[in-house]
C-alpha cells in the first residue's frame, strides 16, 4: 500500500469520530487505531496496571521517565531465549536500545533518551503498553 494512501487514511481517522479502521486490499491490509478522549468512550481508557501502581510513578521525576512512543507489546529482550537488553542498576548510554515494542507485527527498538542508570523497569515482557505510558526510569 502506498505511503500517501496510509497518510490519507490516518488523516481521515483523525478527522472522524471512529477509533479504529481496517482496510484490506488483496493480500495487503492496514489497521489504524486511536485512543479517544475519556469523555467520548470511558471503556477505551486503560485501567492502571499493577506495574504503574507498584512503581509509584508520581515519585519519579518526569525527566527520568522513559515513556512509550506507541501502543504495542513491551519486551525486554529481542527473543524469548535472549538475555534482556537492560537490567535495573545497569548504566546505559544515550541512544542505546533498552527495550522493544512490537506494534503491527513490527519490532521497534526503543532507545535511551539520555545516559544514566536504569533505576526501575515499570513493565514486564509481554505487557501491552499504551502511548506515553512510563516504561522505565533512567536517572
Amino acid at each position: 500500500m502506498d505511503i500517501r494512501k496510509i497518510k490519507k487514511l490516518i488523516e481521515l481517522v483523525q478527522a472522524s469520530d471512529i477509533s479504529e479502521l481496517e482496510i484490506k486490499e488483496g493480500e495487503e491490509s492496514i489497521r489504524i487505531c486511536r485512543q479517544l478522549a475519556a469523555t467520548a468512550s470511558p471503556r477505551l481508557q486503560p485501567a492502571p496496571s499493577q506495574a504503574d501502581e507498584a512503581s509509584g510513578e508520581a515519585e519519579y521525576d518526569e525527566d527520568t521517565l522513559l515513556r512509550s512512543p506507541m501502543v504495542g507489546t513491551f519486551y525486554l529482550a529481542p527473543a524469548v531465549d535472549a538475555s534482556p537488553l537492560v537490567a535495573v542498576g545497569q548504566q546505559v548510554e544515550q541512544g542505546e536500545p533498552v527495550c522493544i515494542i512490537e506494534a503491527m507485527k513490527m519490532m521497534n527498538q526503543i532507545q535511551a533518551p539520555h545516559a544514566g542508570v536504569v533505576k526501575a523497569i515499570l513493565c514486564q515482557s509481554g505487557d501491552g503498553v499504551e502511548f506515553d505510558q512510563p516504561l522505565m526510569v533512567i536517572e
